[in-house]
């Protein structure tokens, strides 16, 4: 940012198949890390290889085709249903993307809809509710199909109740594919294989959701503000 590095010393193994859940404070560089992965920008120094590969070595369509995203920001275009959730996979027949909305519990709400899957929902799609936009998002990430996911605050700007919707959506989502988390709010990072918090561009803290609250450090502190101590997990 500006002429000082917003990610230092930062080394991560990720196995396929593994959970990874990425959290600090605002500035600390998680959008950056997921930025990086998906090739808005090029690390200055350093590398991320994907099968040992340099990702820079292939290209964006070839690395994008093997990532799904589902972010906080959810663009909605002035299309019908449908057309909305095919934006995950160009190719995707009628079936397949009925197959992905139910998948994504949008199924339901969309039927209601004046035309289902062929109501055209305007621009940023001011006719859903937030929770109905972000399962929109989950369906484009289960009809693309791809091996590796990435949450980025996918259930931040949701109250309690839409949260809980989409929340089980995004744990079948999860199911057999590597995935990279970046959350706010920690309690949806206790089925991570491991989690690794950010300070100032660095991993201050890595382990288990357990381990991390055993430890009573960074990550427990943040934790208490959320109102989750260690005899809740």
């Amino acid at each position: 940012y500006g002429d000082e590095p917003v990610l230092r010393g930062l080394e991560v193994d990720l196995p396929k198949g593994t959970k990874l859940g990425v959290v600090g404070e605002s500035g600390a560089g998680k959008s950056t890390l997921v930025s990086l992965l998906l090739r808005f920008y090029d690390p200055t120094e350093g590398r991320i290889t994907l099968d040992g590969a340099d990702i820079r070595e292939a290209t964006i369509e070839s690395l994008r085709g093997q990532m799904a995203l589902v972010s906080q920001e959810i663009v909605i275009f002035n299309q019908s249903v449908a057309d909305n959730i095919a934006c995950g996979r160009q190719d995707a027949t009628r079936e397949d993307i009925i197959t992905a909305a139910k998948a994504a519990n949008a199924h339901e709400f969309i039927e209601g809809l004046p035309e289902g899957y062929d109501t055209h929902l305007g621009e940023q799609g001011t006719r859903l509710s937030g929770g109905q936009r972000q399962r929109i998002a989950i369906a484009r990430a289960f009809v693309r199909q791809a091996p590796i996911l990435i949450l980025d605050e996918a259930t931040a700007s949701l109250d309690s109740k839409a949260e809980a919707e989409v929340q089980g959506a995004i744990d079948r989502l999860e199911e057999g594919r590597t995935v990279v988390c970046v959350a706010h709010r920690l309690s949806t990072l206790r089925g991570m294989d491991s989690i690794i918090v950010l300070e100032g561009g660095r991993v201050v803290e890595s382990g288990s959701f357990a381990e991390l609250m055993k430890r009573d450090g960074a990550f427990a502190a943040m934790a208490r503000k959320q109102g989750i101590t260690s005899s809740a997990i």
